[in-house]
This record gives structure tokens, C-alpha cells and sequence, in this order.
């Protein structure tokens, strides 16, 4: 059984009339006739009764109408999506990310892709920078939202946002009153830290610029997480610096205020292999990403593959 024999089939059943079936397919109705009486051997069974006067379907060509259309549109439909896999406007991707990630970028690149690439599955992971790193490189994941991008051969990266960071600071707290926080405020004042371990990244950066700038807080308590710090920040314990994307957290007693340092800010980036065979990440780093059209401003794409 073929499926030109069904189309015949199905063209005859509609039509009740071998003569416009076999105009409406653009064939002649020898040929048409052929199709039927082979469709009919290779399944054992009459599908029309046939006279001088008329063309009826029998009852198990009646039957058979209803799974030969089914057939023919299941087919249909697996074609295309073979196309669209090929293209990349199907397909799956797993994406891997960091909890801050979740809070305002994750989101909108997910509605993006939605409406891009509607027929791909975005599978989501979140997780630490450390294991996202170890999950990229094992093939795990095929993209990573995260602070930094592991050095190894063969990974490509795109800077996705340079996001500033911002003071949180529990509500009637005097440095509320600065439109603008200079870090030298910050001299002596209970703080909040992120931990050297769960929350490095912002740990190095914000002690960082406490050195460059000869200012020692009195760290009073680590937190592993953004929300934790915040919560911890609400109760009164401290003031802490934060992500700017934090806000979106929207805590109730906490206020947020720029901080007057320059270059005080964190890097998101998205990171992949550069070999790889998924037809829908391409697609999501090409129309979602912009990876390879040109993104004005400090987004760059960079390889980490040895020259």
C-alpha cells in the first residue's frame, strides 16, 4: 500500500466519479482505475461497487476513508516536521541556569524564543555556576545562562547583559535618603556578604571593589543565595549589594539604591559548544540570541577554542 494509491483512493471516495478524481489528481482515469483495483488487492477487500451509472463506497471502503485521511494527514505532518527539525523551528534544548538568571533575563529570552521558535521545547535547569560548567562540558545541557564560562576547548560564549549592582538596604535606613549610595557610606556599616563559596562571584566582585576603594563594611553575615540576603537584609541585620534584576523579588521593606562607583556591575553570558548537532539551538542563537547578525553595545561572542 502506497501513499498515492490512498490519495487515488481518497479522491475517488470524495468525488464517487473516476472521471473528476482523475482530473482533480491530473491524471488520466486508466491509470486511476489501476491504483483502486492494486489498493484493493493489496488489502484483500472492495472498496467501491461499481455499475454503469454510479460509483459507491462499500462498507469497508466507508471504514477505510476515515484511517486512509488520517494516514495521509499523519504523514503530512511528519514530513513538515522533519523539515522544521532541519531547520531548526523544532526540536528540544536544554538550557541550564543560575537562580538570579530566573529573575528577569531567563524569562524574557523564554518568551522570546516562544515567539520565534514556537515549535521548540525549551527544557529548563537551574542550578549552580559550578554545575552548570560541568553539565556543559559533559553535553548535559545544551546552553548556559551563567556569571562565567568554563575555559575548555571548544565552548563558545555571548555576553548577554552587563547588569549593575545595587544596595539593598532595609526600609528607614538613613542611606535611604542618598538618591545615589557612594561606597565610602558604607565604612563600618553592618553588611550582608554573599558566601565565598555558594555565592563567589558576587563575592569577589563586591570585595573587590571594597579594597579598591579602601572602605571595610563590617560583614556581619553571609548568604548563600539572593533571596536569603535580602531576607536577611528586610530583618534589619545589614545593609547588602545585589543584582539589579534582585528588585524583581520585590520584598516587602527593602529599598534599593544605585551605588556611585563605576564599573560595579555582573556579567550574565550564554555559553555552548561550538560542535555540536542540534538544529534547534542554531536556531535559538541565531534568532534569539543574535549570535552571528551583530549586536550592537559590549555583547561579544568569543571561543574559547585554542588557535
Amino acid at each position: 500500500m502506497e501513499f498515492r494509491q490512498l490519495e487515488c483512493f481518497i479522491a475517488v471516495a470524495e468525488e464517487l466519479h473516476f472521471g473528476r478524481a482523475a482530473e482533480r489528481l491530473c491524471m488520466t482515469q486508466p491509470p486511476l482505475s489501476r491504483q483502486i483495483q492494486l489498493l484493493e488487492q493489496d488489502l484483500g477487500v472492495t472498496l467501491f461497487e461499481r455499475n454503469s451509472r454510479q460509483v459507491l463506497l462499500s462498507a469497508a471502503g466507508r471504514r477505510f476513508l476515515r484511517d486512509a485521511r488520517h494516514l495521509l494527514e499523519f504523514s503530512a505532518r511528519a514530513a513538515a516536521t522533519a523539515r522544521r527539525t532541519s531547520g531548526g523551528e523544532a526540536g528540544h534544548i536544554t538550557l541550564g541556569f543560575t537562580a538570579v538568571a530566573s529573575y528577569r533575563l531567563m524569562p524574557s529570552m523564554i518568551m522570546q524564543a516562544r515567539k520565534l521558535l514556537a515549535g521548540v521545547e525549551i527544557q529548563l535547569r537551574e542550578t549552580v555556576s559550578t554545575d552548570l560548567d560541568r553539565l556543559l562540558v559533559a553535553r548535559e545541557l545544551d546552553a548556559i545562562l551563567a556569571r562565567s564560562v568554563p575555559q575548555q576547548a571548544g565552548i563558545e560564549s555571548r555576553l548577554i547583559e552587563r547588569e549593575p549592582l545595587v544596595l539593598a538596604l532595609p526600609a528607614g535606613s538613613p542611606l535611604c535618603e542618598h538618591e545615589t549610595v557612594p561606597l565610602r557610606l558604607l565604612q563600618g556599616q553592618p553588611f550582608v556578604l554573599y558566601s565565598p563559596r555558594e555565592g563567589k562571584y558576587f563575592y569577589d566582585r563586591i570585595v573587590g571593589a571594597f579594597g579598591l576603594a579602601d572602605v571595610q563594611p563590617d560583614y556581619v553575615q553571609r548568604a548563600g543565595q539572593t533571596h536569603t540576603l535580602l531576607a536577611l537584609v528586610r530583618a534589619g541585620l545589614g545593609v547588602g549589594i545585589v543584582p539589579d534584576s534582585a528588585r524583581e523579588l520585590r520584598f516587602e521593606g527593602v529599598e534599593f539604591r544605585p551605588i556611585g562607583q563605576r564599573n560595579l556591575y555582573a556579567d550574565m553570558y550564554l555559553a555552548w559548544h561550538a560542535q555540536h548537532d542540534n538544529p534547534a539551538l542554531d536556531a535559538f542563537l541565531t534568532r534569539v540570541v543574535g549570535v552571528g547578525v551583530g549586536v550592537a553595545g559590549d555583547q561579544e561572542t568569543r571561543s574559547d577554542t585554542p588557535a
